[in-house]
């Protein structure tokens, strides 16, 4: 007869050890599901997608950047679209943004090249995009070109200023006055306001289109000592010079002098020799540039061919790109028929 104070090793656990059990299982749970949480929270998103679009090339110099092109970036519950720049360079922003991992569709269009569309993992990298032309064969020069295009060069205008001096400004001055005389405050008076004293002031005039360079005032007689410059415009570049003197002793004498400068304007012409490879050409020129054109031998005469705003030539598709300092960046392709020797 079995013992009634003593339990069966299969007997069901009491309600206590139930419940017990349920509230550890629980309290686990939350516990990795806060871990979990907390995993999430600290997984920084893929909130932005950035490349630049290139033309399909064997060498490198052949790849070149690729503007206006139209990219879609799809994601589960959002579509973004941007336009690549003239460099090529594109930058879209997912709304929301997506964990690394999380799938991501994009797609590159552009009415000249092939369509390209894929799907990756969302992640942080650059994106290099290489697009193929829609009709390669447009690409390749002909066997046998009419024209050639030789001993090419870039010419352009800027504005030069040349700073000629044409003379030189001298004026004395004296600042009269009786020394020892108690100021009684009555102004002007010396700087410690003991004294009784003048002030003269002095302008000089360098005329229109002149300015002044290099000018200085000294006092040249009299108890120097006790006189001071109150007001000093001595600035070079300035059409008009003032000074003005206290003095607070005997009189005194002070001599202003200054180099007068005529700044001239004229336009200067420039050179510059664009970098060729293949059927492209491309040249940069200065913020201040005007006016460029090419110099060109086309089968073996000398031409020049006036860019304009447009950029229009008879034997190229050129296109300009800005940088921030407004450096132009021209980047020249060929049209068919033509080829660089």
């Amino acid at each position: 007869m079995a013992d009634s104070g003593q339990h069966s090793p299969l007997a069901p656990p009491s309600s206590w050890s139930r419940r017990k059990i349920v509230a550890v299982a629980a309290v686990t749970a939350a516990i990795l599901a806060a871990v979990a949480g907390a995993r999430l929270l600290r997984t920084e998103r893929v909130s932005v997608v950035t490349g630049t679009i290139v033309r399909e090339g064997a060498d490198a110099r052949e790849q070149l950047p690729v503007p206006y092109a139209v990219v879609t970036a799809t994601t589960g519950t959002a579509t973004a679209e941007t336009t690549s720049d003239g460099s090529g360079f594109f930058q879209l922003r997912l709304d929301p943004p997506l964990f690394p991992g999380d799938d991501v569709t994009l797609s590159f269009r552009h009415p000249d090249y092939e369509p390209v569309e894929f799907s990756e993992p969302a992640e942080e990298k650059i994106h290099v995009v290489r697009i193929t032309p829609k009709d390669p064969a447009d690409e390749k020069q002909p066997e046998e070109p009419k024209h050639t295009i030789s001993n090419v060069r870039v010419r352009y205008g800027v504005k030069n200023t040349t700073t000629v001096n044409v003379g030189g400004a001298v004026k004395s001055f004296d600042v009269v006055n009786t020394g020892n005389i108690p100021c009684d405050k009555k102004p002007p008076c010396s700087p410690d306001g003991k004294w009784k004293a003048a002030v003269a002031s002095v302008t000089l005039d360098a005329g229109d289109g002149n300015t002044f360079g290099r000018a200085r005032v000294s006092c040249i007689a009299g108890p120097c000592p006790f006189s001071e410059v109150e007001q000093d415009e001595l600035s070079d570049n300035g059409r008009t010079l003032n000074v003005r003197v206290r003095n607070w002793s005997d009189t005194v004498s002070y001599l202003v002098e200054a180099e007068v400068t005529d700044s001239m304007v004229s336009d200067m012409v420039r050179h510059s020799y664009p970098v060729i490879f293949g059927a492209s050409m491309n040249f940069t020129l200065p913020p201040g540039a005007q006016g460029p054109s090419i110099e060109a031998e086309m089968n073996g005469l000398d031409i020049v061919f006036p860019l304009g705003p447009k950029l229009i030539l008879s034997w190229a598709n050129c296109s300009v790109e800005f940088s921030p300092d407004q450096t132009k960046l021209y980047r020249c392709k060929l049209r068919p028929g033509f080829r660089f020797e």
